[in-house]
């Protein structure tokens, strides 16, 4: 019997992807889109001009995979905290809370890259990608809203793609704030007023409970 003795193709990757992509966040964080260099790129994600040419591209490959990495990472998190077994108005307001925290978290960059970097690259596909998970965003608070119909938390002509929208504004608008160095305990509890402004769906209506 004779054996294969054929060795794979290619060298094995000395480097972990996924790690690199995340310090590839961090070069981009610290510098934004156009003042990041390939040299920045190389130095801060520790890994060699031919084998990132090779595996993530050039630098608006690069960010665009940054870019939907970190989104699919925080939408995860966010959605967890927004579907959690709670009342209405614990969700949201553990939604607004999870934007101001996430956003003054110690040992990372204050905002969010979707919110403080992205929007300042003139790139289509760049926009195309914010615009899609902004949607998605507005799509899931809605989805929360309907569900709190139905559990007849909140009435049935309660304007939910209205609030929806108005809920992200107030998450994006904390994100901001805390860019600026608002402190973490003035943006929470302004997350907690901004819940019981979205959950009154008429003037005059009471507050949901939750």
């Amino acid at each position: 019997m004779v054996q294969n003795t054929a060795k794979p193709r290619g060298r094995p990757r000395s480097f972990d992807e996924t790690g690199a992509l995340e310090r590839a966040t961090q070069v981009f964080w610290s510098k934004g889109f156009d003042g990041v260099t390939i040299d920045d790129l190389v130095a801060g994600m520790g890994v060699g001009r031919p084998s990132l040419y090779a595996v993530f591209g050039d630098k608006r490959a690069i960010f665009l995979r940054v870019l939907k990495a970190y989104a699919e990472a925080k939408g995860d998190r966010a959605a967890k905290v927004l579907l959690s077994p709670q009342g209405l108005r614990a969700s949201i307001s553990a939604f607004l809370r999870f934007a101001v925290e996430s956003a003054t978290e110690k040992g990372s960059a204050r905002g969010c890259l979707l919110i403080c970097v992205a929007p300042l690259v003139d790139d289509p596909e760049v926009r195309r990608f914010l615009q899609n998970a902004t949607a998605g965003g507005a799509a899931l608070v809605e989805g929360r809203f309907r569900d709190a119909i139905t559990a007849g938390e909140i009435p049935s002509d309660f304007p939910v793609a209205e609030r929806a929208i108005q809920v992200t504004d107030f998450a994006r608008g904390l994100t901001m704030r805390a860019l600026i160095g608002t402190p973490r305990k003035t943006l929470l509890r302004d997350a907690e007023e901004a819940t019981d402004l979205v959950l009154l769906s008429r003037p005059g209506k009471a507050t949901p409970e939750g």
